[in-house]
C-alpha cells in the first residue's frame, strides 16, 4: 500500500515537503519553506546558523527529522552519523518558488531533483544573484572541509563545488523512480516551469498539483492537466488550496488594461514594484510601456534572468532599459570622484576595472550594453520610462528624486506581520517624495479561485482528495457530496 507523510503544506500556505512510500522506493514532492513557521522563529537579521548545519532548522522545525536525505558535510560537522545511501529515490520539484523548492540546498547531492528547464534556471538565478546563505540548489558547497594548501605547510578552506543530481523533464515526459512511473504536466502559475505530476504504481495513482492557476497567460496549460489526470482515474489527488474561500480573479488582461489607464495619466516617471520572477508580468508591464511610449526599466537581477530565458516567448534583454545602480563607491558618471594618487579624478577619469569592482562578478556583464542607464537618466527624462522598483530598490529615490511620480504596487497583498512593517515603510518612502501610490486592481494571483479548484477535482474524480497548501482545508468538504474522499493530512 502506498503510504503518504506530509511534513509540511499541512493547514498552511506553502513548505510542501510530501513523502511518498511504495513497496520498494520513495520521493517527494517538493522540498519548501513554511513561510508561517519560518515567521514564528525567524527575521531579517535573526536566522538559522550555518555553523550549526541543519540543527537549527530542525530545533525550529522546519526540517523534518529523516535519517539518510541530508547532506554529509552538515550532518558530520554536528556529530551526527551519515548514511551511505540516500533514504528517497528523489524529489519532485512542482516549480521554483522558495516555499517548494529552498530546502534543496539541505538535501544530500546525491538525491536525484527532478524538474523543468524553466525550473532549473530560476534555480541557478536564485543561486548566482542572491545573498542568502542557503541557496545551493544545483550544486553545494562542501563546508567545513579543510584542504592542503598548494604552496608551503597547513591548511585551507575548499571551495569545491560538488553537482547536484539534477534531472531535467521535458513537457509531459515520463519517468520512473523505482517501481513509480510518474508523469511531469506543465500547469500555469506565476512564474515559468510549474508543472504538476501523476504517479502510479500497482496500488495507487497519486495526482499532484504543486501550485497552479486558470487565470494566467497561458490557461491552456492547466486545462489540458485536468484532462490528461482525469484520464488516469487517480485513487489519490494532492490539491492545493491557497484561495479555496475565493471566488474572484484578476488576470493579466484586466493589469494590462488598467495599468496601461494609469500610465496615460501621468507625464513623470512611473514606478512599478511586481515580483522579480514572474516573467507574466514583465511582459504585462513591457507591454504596456509599449503603449504609452516609455520604456520599461528592469534591475540587473532581472536582466539576468531575462537572458536566461532568452529565445523562450519573453521580452529579450535588448528589448528593456537596465538600470545600473550606484555601488560601492558610486563611480557611476562625472560627479562622482576618487582620489587617486593624491588627484581627485572623476570617473571618466579612473580606470575601467575600478568602477566594476562596486558590481558582482555576474553584473558586469550587463555594465557597459548600450541599453543601460542611470538615475541621471530617469531625472532628466522621467516620462520616458517606466522604472521596476522593488523593497529594497527604494533607496534608488534618493537619488532620482522623482517629481510628480506615480507608484503603482503589482504584487500581493501583505500576509504576515513583516510584510505589513514593510509595506508601511514603502508608504513612507513614497509619503517623503510626495509620490502617487496606486494598488488596487493590478495584481493577478498565481493560484486558481475556490470554484475552479472545486471544478478541477470534480473533473478529474479521484477516490480521495488531500487538501494540501491552505489554511482552509474545510472548504473541500463539499466534494464529499460528489462521492469524494475527503481525508485532512496530518503533519509528522
Amino acid at each position: 500500500m502506498t503510504v503518504l507523510n506530509f511534513f509540511g503544506g499541512v493547514g498552511e500556505i506553502g513548505g510542501n515537503k510530501i513523502q511518498v512510500e511504495g513497496r520498494e522506493s520513495s520521493f517527494f514532492f517538493d522540498f519548501g519553506l513554511a513561510f508561517n513557521r519560518a515567521n514564528d522563529f525567524l527575521a531579517e537579521f535573526l536566522q538559522p546558523r550555518k555553523s550549526n548545519g541543519i540543527m537549527d532548522f530542525v530545533a525550529l522545525g522546519l526540517l523534518p527529522c529523516i535519517k539518510g536525505i541530508y547532506r554529509e558535510d552538515y550532518l558530520r560537522h554536528s556529530g551526527l552519523s551519515y548514511e551511505s545511501e540516500p533514504a528517497v529515490d528523489g524529489v519532485l520539484i512542482s516549480h521554483s518558488h522558495v516555499d517548494h523548492a529552498a530546502y534543496i540546498h539541505h538535501l544530500r547531492e546525491d538525491i536525484p531533483i527532478y524538474l523543468s528547464e524553466q525550473s532549473y534556471l530560476i534555480l541557478r538565478a536564485l543561486e548566482e544573484t542572491g545573498v542568502t546563505s542557503f541557496s545551493e540548489y544545483t550544486y553545494l558547497k562542501k563546508s567545513f572541509h579543510l584542504i592542503s594548501k598548494k604552496r608551503g605547510d597547513g591548511h585551507t578552506r575548499s571551495k569545491e563545488k560538488i553537482n547536484r543530481d539534477i534531472r531535467i523533464l521535458k513537457p509531459y515526459e515520463t519517468f520512473n523512480i523505482g517501481e513509480f512511473k510518474i508523469k511531469s504536466v506543465p500547469v500555469d502559475h506565476s512564474l515559468p516551469g510549474a508543472s504538476a505530476y501523476i504517479a502510479c504504481d500497482e496500488q495507487d495513482t497519486i495526482v499532484y498539483t504543486g501550485d497552479l492557476r486558470f487565470h494566467g497567460r497561458n490557461p491552456h496549460l492547466t486545462r489540458k492537466f485536468t484532462e490528461i489526470a482525469r484520464k488516469f482515474k487517480p485513487t489519490i489527488m494532492l490539491s492545493e488550496g491557497t484561495r479555496i474561500n475565493r471566488y474572484n480573479n484578476i488576470t493579466e488582461a484586466d493589469i494590462e488594461q488598467k495599468a496601461e489607464e494609469e500610465v496615460d495619466k501621468h507625464n513623470g516617471l512611473v514606478i512599478v514594484n511586481y515580483p522579480l520572477r514572474d516573467l507574466d508580468r514583465l511582459i504585462t508591464f513591457y507591454n504596456v510601456a509599449r503603449k504609452t511610449n516609455r520604456e520599461l526599466v528592469v534591475s540587473l537581477k532581472q536582466a539576468y534572468i531575462l537572458n536566461l530565458f532568452r529565445g523562450q516567448g519573453y521580452p529579450e534583454i535588448d528589448d528593456v532599459t537596465i538600470y545600473k545602480p550606484r555601488r560601492g563607491w558610486g563611480l557611476i558618471d562625472d560627479k562622482s570622484y576618487a582620489c587617486v594618487e593624491d588627484e581627485w579624478l572623476c570617473t571618466s577619469d579612473i580606470d575601467p576595472s575600478q568602477v566594476q569592482r562596486d558590481y558582482k562578478i555576474w553584473e558586469r556583464d550587463f555594465l557597459e550594453r548600450d541599453n543601460i542607464i542611470n538615475y541621471r537618466d530617469l531625472q532628466s527624462y522621467p516620462g520616458d520610462y517606466l522604472f521596476r522598483c522593488d523593497f529594497f530598490e527604494l533607496k534608488e529615490l534618493i537619488d532620482v528624486k522623482p517629481v510628480n511620480s506615480v507608484y503603482i504596487k503589482s504584487s500581493t497583498e501583505p500576509f504576515d506581520d513583516q510584510m505589513d512593517i514593510n509595506e508601511e515603510k514603502v508608504k513612507n518612502w513614497l509619503d517623503l517624495f510626495n509620490i502617487h501610490y496606486v494598488d488596487k486592481g493590478f495584481h493577478a494571483s498565481g493560484h486558481a479561485n475556490g470554484q475552479e479548484i472545486l471544478e478541477m477535482i470534480r473533473r478529474v474524480s479521484p477516490e480521495k482528495i488531500y487538501p494540501i497548501h491552505t489554511e482552509h482545508p474545510e472548504e473541500f468538504d463539499i466534494l464529499r457530496d460528489d462521492g469524494i474522499e475527503v481525508i485532512y493530512p496530518k503533519r509528522i
